[in-house]
């Protein structure tokens, strides 16, 4: 099912699993707030859970503690296209019949265990915005293997207009407004023919960063799993405290030398809009800011050429104390 941009994927599934004013859905502190809002829209809260100090996802050993009985569903996010550590994570979704509404925006092309990423939970989101890699300028993708919950996801994006009959202005439920254009859909569909080249070039563009910046002083390069093919959506660094510079002082040097940079996500737990709505922020998110203040993303387009990868790490390797 295609949609809009925004957390147009993410809203209609969240629906799906029932999830409504007093319910709850497990969701990653570090994640962009699109996971978080998408949860909201339904008048449900989401649960913050701290991340891994070295994948940046989703910390799967402390969701346990956050499911209560008003608990629906677990939002798993593969961060900048590292799958997290789905297996025990859908055990425990199975233990306590809790859906998994999976958001694979940034892991077009990833996999875990030889499984491509978007297809391991009940529902799977992909994000196709304009940096992604694949993208339809904006907008997104929902899947599933449920024909009970493809119909449903259907019927609440065109705004519960009646599935079968004439169409007819009688709507039962509240829905939204999640239709996208055809013209975006054949953009999304050329490019879909050469996904597999595209995700090979961010592979490619990672193993030449990594080539050059694993191993430095005070940068953490990404982390890696056994079990998990990453798709390098972004290329994405912490600035550790002995690199000598801040990570907000790299940034402004870089952009100096015309080389653009983007800081990683602020926590949900740190969001004025979602403290406000109402979100439990007690408890410990350390991991999540450490990550969040440390991090950012180098330029990481498929159309990177190595002479630009070296140079990009040449300029961030010489502003090092």
């Amino acid at each position: 099912m295609a949609a809009p941009g925004g957390p147009g994927p993410l809203a209609p599934p969240v629906v799906r699993v029932d999830a409504g004013p007093g319910d709850e859905v497990i969701v990653p502190t570090f994640t962009m707030i699109a996971s978080a809002a998408a949860v909201c829209y339904t008048g449900a809260k989401p649960v913050f859970v701290d991340c891994e100090i070295d994948t940046w996802n989703l910390d799967v050993s402390a969701v346990r503690a956050k499911i209560t009985p008003r608990t629906r569903a677990i939002m798993p996010v593969h961060i900048y296209g590292l799958p997290c550590d789905m297996d025990p994570l859908l055990e425990i979704a199975r233990e306590h019949g809790l859906f998994v509404v999976e958001d694979a925006a940034e892991a077009i092309g990833s996999k875990y265990r030889d499984r491509p990423c978007g297809a391991l939970g009940d529902v799977g989101c992909f994000s196709f915005f304009a940096n992604k890699v694949i993208t339809t300028g904006e907008g997104g993708m929902v899947v599933t293997n449920d024909a009970e919950i493809a119909r449903k996801l259907r019927y609440y994006k065109n705004l519960c207009f009646p599935m079968e009959g004439p169409r007819r202005y009688v709507h039962e439920h509240i829905g939204f407004n999640y239709r996208m254009p055809n013209t975006a859909a054949a953009i999304g569909l050329a490019q879909l023919e050469r996904v597999e080249e595209y995700v090979a070039r961010r592979r490619r563009n990672a193993a030449a960063y990594n080539a050059r910046l694993q191993g430095e002083r005070g940068i953490r390069t990404p982390a890696t799993r056994p079990w998990a093919t990453n798709s390098y959506w972004m290329y994405s660094i912490l600035v550790e405290d002995d690199f000598g510079r801040s990570r907000d002082e790299v940034m402004q040097e870089l952009r100096a030398r015309d080389i653009e940079t983007r800081s990683f996500f602020v926590p949900m737990h740190e969001q004025r809009s979602l403290v406000e709505y109402g979100c439990n922020v007690s408890g410990d998110y350390s991991r999540a800011e450490y990550v969040s203040r440390r991090g950012l993303y180098l330029p990481s387009g498929s159309g990177l050429t190595d002479a630009q990868i070296e140079r990009v790490c040449r300029e961030l390797l010489a502003l090092r104390r």
